[in-house]
């Protein structure tokens, strides 16, 4: 009889219990690994900053500058705000930020005050008729009645040649509601349920419990409706025919675009004394100014808000 091997007791059959394989992609990564990265977001940074920088140069440069670099400048010479305040000396281009500059303002303080008030009657289950008004702000998302009919509708509102043109059509987003209700619904029915208790109603509940709770999700969608009214242009096109109402987006597409001067500045252009090239940069670092100063004090924002709302919605 011969005897058998005696079998390794290093070697252990597998529990189990035993946690599973992680994936690769959840591993430590290796310092090639690292490298890597932030190679790839460092030109990732430069082929964004680069070309905020050289509208940034070309706007600040002189037009002899602008001559010698035969266009677009990349390193700045003669630094010289000639552009800025021509824009800036009250002509069409001060006019048009002006009207920009209120438009956002009216128009975002409007949209954030329907939007968290829908949002919170559409989070409370107990409010009237929620479930067909959700269904309904849904079917929107999917379905639209298209550009002509709301055309005919604000010319039959009288609202065409008017600012109220610019905020009404696009007032209000779907998005942005579901996004707010989603995070008012994951606030602690026991905090609304102790406010009912000491005679607080949904108007205080929403002012005093559900707003300071929300400041994230408040900021982040605040700032989605004012990059969007800054932004717009096409309503004014479509809804606008007085050229001394148009907003900034628009007055920089007819300078980029159709390469037209704005009023009062055609004479400096064609004596010499200003650079339409340096003009065209400095409207659009005009433009870019409002969000780049306002996003990063929003960052940090962002995660919270946007993740917290869609996971408990």
């Amino acid at each position: 009889m011969t005897d058998r091997p005696a079998a390794d007791k290093s070697v252990r059959a597998p529990s189990r219990w035993a946690a599973p394989p992680r994936p690769s992609w959840e591993e430590q990564p290796s310092r090639a690994g690292l490298a890597g990265k932030g190679i790839a977001l460092g030109f990732a940074c430069l082929a964004i900053v680069f070309p905020l920088w050289i509208v940034l140069v070309t706007s600040l440069s002189s037009r002899k500058t602008i001559d010698e670099a035969g266009g677009l400048v990349m390193i700045p010479k003669e630094i010289d705000f000639i552009a800025y305040r021509e824009l800036l000396s009250g002509g069409q281009v001060t006019r048009a930020a002006i009207i920009s500059v209120l438009i956002t303002v009216v128009g975002t303080a409007f949209s954030m005050t329907v939007s968290v008030l829908c949002a919170y009657g559409l989070s409370r289950s107990g409010s009237l008729a929620h479930r067909w008004i959700l269904m309904t702000l849904l079917a929107t998302m999917f379905f639209s009645a298209g550009l002509i009919p709301t055309y005919l509708l604000v010319q039959s509102l009288g609202l065409t040649d008017t600012y109220l043109a610019l905020i009404l059509p696009s007032a209000i987003s779907v998005f942005n509601i579901l996004v707010l209700r989603g995070f008012f619904m994951g606030i602690s029915q026991e905090l609304i349920d102790s406010a009912r208790i000491d005679g607080a109603g949904d108007f205080r509940i929403l002012w005093q419990i559900v707003m300071p709770l929300s400041r994230a999700v408040l900021a982040v969608i605040t700032l989605f409706y004012a990059v969007g009214y800054w932004s717009a242009w096409f309503n004014a096109s479509l809804y606008l025919n007085d050229q001394d109402m148009m907003p900034l987006q628009n007055v920089m597409i007819q300078l980029v675009q159709k390469q037209e001067a704005p009023v009062g500045m055609g004479q400096a252009i064609k004596t010499g004394q200003l650079s339409a090239l340096a003009v065209q940069m400095a409207v659009m670092v005009m433009a870019l100014l409002p969000v780049a100063v306002l996003s990063p004090f929003v960052q940090k924002h962002f995660k919270k808000g946007m993740l917290t709302g869609a996971v408990k919605g």
